[in-house]
């Protein structure tokens, strides 16, 4: 039991480490993204909550934190509490299949996480049908590396950008804030 609480921990740490993202803060982050005071937003794989977090503290409107972890949504709950954050709802699931409401959501961030995913093509499916017509979907990952000294899983920009938009969704921005990361933001249309 202690080897899972010291594996855990490093998870914890390392889903933390401001690293891991290079200098593309959460604050960063959002502020490039279509979000507006009363969205409701969706957070796929909050994991400690980097992201979740700084969007509570930006909208109004619920911040629904989603993770296949349930240890993870004890740390965004404590992390919410210790700082007053009363807008966050966790909510235990897969991004395959998690339960809200059809056309409920403004906003859905999925930050380094889909490349974990599979099929990916159900959880963009699955992601537009959340959707609110209009509503954002964010997709921020690490571009694949052709290092075959590499072996962490990656999704190619190019082959991300053809899987958002086989499940119908536009694609309305591309950015690559820093080598190796990027950001792809695409609309439910009506």
């Amino acid at each position: 039991m202690k080897e899972i609480d010291r594996k855990f921990a490093k998870k914890v740490e390392f889903l933390d480490n401001p690293e891991k993202r290079g200098d593309l803060s959460p604050e960063k982050l959002l502020n490039l993204l279509p979000i507006n005071k009363h969205d409701k937003v969706l957070d796929l794989g909050a994991g400690t909550g980097y992201i979740t977090i700084p969007t509570a503290k930006m909208v109004e409107g619920p911040v629904y934190a989603l993770d296949i972890d349930a240890k993870m949504l004890t740390i965004i709950n404590a992390k919410a509490r210790d700082e007053n954050i009363t807008n966050i709802q966790t909510l235990e699931g897969s991004i395959n299949d998690f339960h809200l409401p059809d056309h409920s959501i403004d906003l859905v961030l999925a930050s380094l996480v889909l490349h974990e995913v599979e099929p990916l093509s159900l959880a963009l499916k699955r992601i537009k049908q959340v959707l609110k017509a209009d509503g954002h979907f964010v997709c921020v990952e690490f571009e694949k590396e052709e290092n075959p000294n590499h072996s962490h899983p990656r999704i190619a920009s190019p082959v991300m950008e053809k899987e958002i938009k086989n499940a119908g969704l536009s694609i309305t921005k591309k950015l690559q804030p820093k080598d190796g990361i990027y950001i792809i933001i695409a609309r439910k249309n009506k």
